[in-house]
């Protein structure tokens, strides 16, 4: 497999990056919203600061996303006018071979982001795109369709991957997924990180954002907290590399948010404006299609890919519908609240879509691709006591249960769950009864630890060693930073758990830690 050159594929160098930053108190001064248009835009510093990305890919079609922002830190620095963006798709990566081409608007409503979906494109095909704008061009994006619905297919090679909270390390294992060349990532969210800005002594980080954020409430503070992240060039050689699949988490808005709810206790109708102002920067920031243009504070999150005949990946909502936290919130024994049945992880419309999908479903394998580690997680070590996440499945055993009961009777084949959340590598069997071993095993689990959050880590010591002792079902840990390699084939789904030794200083080396097989038709976890 051709290595990519990831380095053809960033925005541009740091060196110019800073430069760029040094002229922005000479960019535009805002007005007031209006429709017209800006003629021959000339700008002050490079537009495309926070690079270029490709998603939610079909067989026939892709989203090609950027965002016009030449004062990326502070609202963008765009005029107060929409701004015609051309954009170009290509089956070379040196745009010699140009497919098709067009132009799209750059609305500052939508912060000058610019999401175009391309159709027409061939099944299971490389294409390559940039956008310009003005005298300026951005860097070459690679993409790839899906294989055609129903269609044969030898292999999907894809990567799994989130939390990457900015001060807590480095995003360097980005720049190792851009270069394996995947068919694509999906994002399990917490893309971005809404604490406040740390400083050096105040907390042990790794690097502070280059500029002082407090705790995001409005558009521009979400925006700007985006716009930090996305200037990661590690990040952004990802994003160039491959399309993304994305979902959120807590985090893109608000930790611990379950529904109309935060953790502070703020009025529900009061959230939901500061929910509004996350959700619409989510979309202006991600290659996300336009049926998930928010609608106030409520966005269209779970939807459904089909990876030919091979697998289909289901992407759910596991934060906008579902009931307050039982319990208080946090780790400590179970109360009866989770057991009540009408307390809900999903919420009822989607349970249903997601049963309907797995009954439709003809694919070899059926994936939950999702966010909160879903097999049952005892975090007290102590073989007498147990205690568990109520912000987990665990806190939501009845709809966990009535999950778990539609895999079974749907016959879903070969269900594969795909998570992350909880800043380590896990590996697991869902049981129909975790407190029997030898109940049915109705799916696996694969969580993938976090790019960067939490910092570095460690392989494993005393204390997680007895809580897989406490927890049968799980089968591996690990608690080092990097993400999770997927190799699909109609024989089997092999996970490759890559990891860091360190994320405080960048560049560093990425090793496979350890890979685990669960071969079709055969629900249990193997060494490779």
């Amino acid at each position: 497999m051709r290595r990519f050159d990831v380095d053809q594929f960033v925005t541009i160098g740091r060196r110019r990056f800073l430069k760029g930053l040094a002229s922005s108190a000479l960019l535009f001064s805002s007005g007031a919203i209006t429709s017209s248009v800006w003629a021959n835009p000339a700008f002050f510093a490079y537009p495309f600061r926070l690079g270029v990305a490709s998603g939610d890919p079909a067989h026939d079609s892709v989203v090609l996303w950027t965002r016009l922002a030449p004062d990326p830190f502070n609202g963008g620095g765009m005029p107060m006018k929409g701004v015609e963006v051309g954009w170009e798709i290509a089956g070379d990566e040196k745009m010699r071979n140009v497919l098709q081409k067009g132009k799209a608007l750059a609305r500052p409503e939508l912060g000058h982001a610019v999401h175009v979906e391309v159709g027409g494109l061939e099944p299971a095909r490389e294409y390559f795109y940039r956008f310009t704008v003005g005298d300026e061009r951005s860097p070459v994006g690679r993409t790839k369709t899906l294989p055609a619905p129903g269609a044969p297919v030898a292999e999907i090679r894809f990567a799994a991957a989130g939390c990457q909270r900015y001060e807590d390390g480095y995003f360097t294992a980005y720049r190792h997924m851009a270069r394996e060349r995947l068919d694509f990532v999906f994002h399990y969210g917490d893309y971005i990180y809404e604490y406040r800005h740390f400083v050096p002594g105040e907390r042990d980080i790794a690097r502070t954002m280059p500029v002082a954020l407090d705790k995001p409430y409005t558009l521009t503070d979400y925006r700007n907290r985006y716009a930090v992240y996305k200037a990661d060039l590690d990040l952004q050689a990802a994003h160039a590399s491959a399309p993304f699949i994305v979902t959120f988490d807590d985090h893109n808005v608000e930790n611990n948010f379950a529904g109309d709810m935060d953790e502070n206790g703020t009025p529900p109708e009061i959230f939901l404006l500061r929910r509004a102002a996350a959700f619409q920067a989510y979309y202006e920031h991600m290659p996300l299609r336009r049926s998930a243009l928010p609608r106030g504070a409520d966005i269209l999150a779970h939807r459904r890919f089909a990876l030919g005949g091979l697998a289909d990946l289901h992407v759910l909502d596991t934060r906008q519908y579902r009931s307050d936290q039982a319990c208080g919130d946090s780790v400590k024994p179970v109360c009866k609240e989770v057991f009540d049945t009408s307390r809900t992880m999903l919420g009822e419309a989607q349970e249903r879509w997601l049963a309907d999908g797995l009954a439709a479903s003809k694919a070899t394998w059926n994936v939950l691709a999702q966010q909160v580690i879903m097999m049952r997680n005892d975090r007290d070590p102590r073989p007498e006591a147990q205690a568990f996440h109520m912000d987990k499945w665990d806190g939501y055993v009845a709809a966990r249960g009535r999950l778990l009961k539609t895999l079974d009777d749907t016959r879903a084949a070969n269900p594969i769950v795909l998570t992350g959340d909880i800043h380590n590598n896990w590996a697991g069997e869902l049981k129909a009864d975790f407190d029997d071993m030898k109940s049915k095993t109705l799916g696996i689990e694969f969580v993938a630890t976090s790019i960067s959050s939490g910092g570095d880590g460690f392989d494993i010591d005393a204390t997680y060693t007895a809580l897989l002792e406490q927890n049968p079902q799980a089968k591996f840990f690990n608690n080092q930073r990097g993400y999770l390699r997927h190799v699909v084939t109609p024989r089997r789904w092999q996970a490759d758990y890559q990891v860091l030794e360190t994320v405080r200083t960048p560049g560093q080396p990425i090793r496979t830690r350890k890979s685990l097989v669960v071969e079709a038709g055969m629900p249990r976890i193997v060494d490779a």
